[in-house]
């Protein structure tokens, strides 16, 4: 199957499919953590996918959901998931709902998930997504969470799904104490994705991943700029 080929009707293609997805996309990526490759097995990507797009759920490209956004390739979502080692005992916040797929794996993996998003639209049917599926554990909210989400925090993990020309510090203010973040910052054509680990106090180190490039959060912070 190559990075395109669309998903079929039939139950048994899809599922080779969804194989072929974590073996020829995500296997190569470095993502070799066996609880996330079958947390993608396990979780329906298709169920998550917008009607128009849905023969290409297992594609190796983002995914158009309206107002902008996107949903990530799989590679991407599976390679932040595996950088963020989330225990069962974590509590997650997540910054742009979208789809609800990401919101799936992480409450698969975690305690509880606070998902927030700023389009209703996405609040609404991502939440009817996790009550099909049997996700019990995320509550969605709708609001600006661009520069943080103080609200029910602090938090062992983050997990921003859209872009940011810089981090605001108020999220690594709402980690707890040995909490990760993983955010791509910069701007287009070259970003980053970074993982944040807050260390002793409120001391934070930063080690970048990869790079990328994908649509910013809607009211993201915007870096100082000189004026002539």
């Amino acid at each position: 199957m190559n990075a395109t080929t669309p998903v079929s009707a039939s139950s048994s293609d899809m599922e080779r499919n969804r194989f072929f997805m974590v073996e020829q996309q995500i296997r190569t990526w470095e993502v070799l953590d066996p609880v996330i490759l079958d947390l993608l097995m396990r979780v329906h990507r298709e169920d998550f996918v917008p009607a128009a797009h849905r023969a290409l759920a297992f594609a190796d490209m983002e995914l158009p959901l309206g107002h902008g956004e996107v949903m990530l390739s799989p590679k991407t979502e599976a390679r932040m998931l595996q950088s963020l080692m989330i225990k069962n005992t974590d509590s997650v916040l997540e910054i742009g709902t979208g789809s609800g797929f990401m919101t799936a794996l992480l409450a698969s993996l975690a305690r509880q998930v606070v998902s927030v998003d700023i389009v209703p639209e996405f609040t609404r049917s991502a939440a009817a997504r996790l009550s099909k599926a049997g996700i019990r554990n995320a509550t969605l909210e709708t609001g600006d969470a661009a520069r943080g989400w103080d609200k029910h925090g602090p938090y062992d993990v983050i997990v921003l799904t859209g872009s940011v020309p810089v981090l605001p510090e108020s999220f690594q203010h709402s980690l707890n104490p040995g909490g990760r973040l993983i955010a791509v910052v910069g701007e287009a054509p070259v970003m980053q994705a970074q993982l944040v680990t807050r260390t002793a106090g409120t001391a934070c180190s930063a080690v970048t991943l990869f790079e990328t490039c994908i649509p910013s959060l809607k009211n993201t912070l915007q870096p100082q700029r000189f004026k002539f």
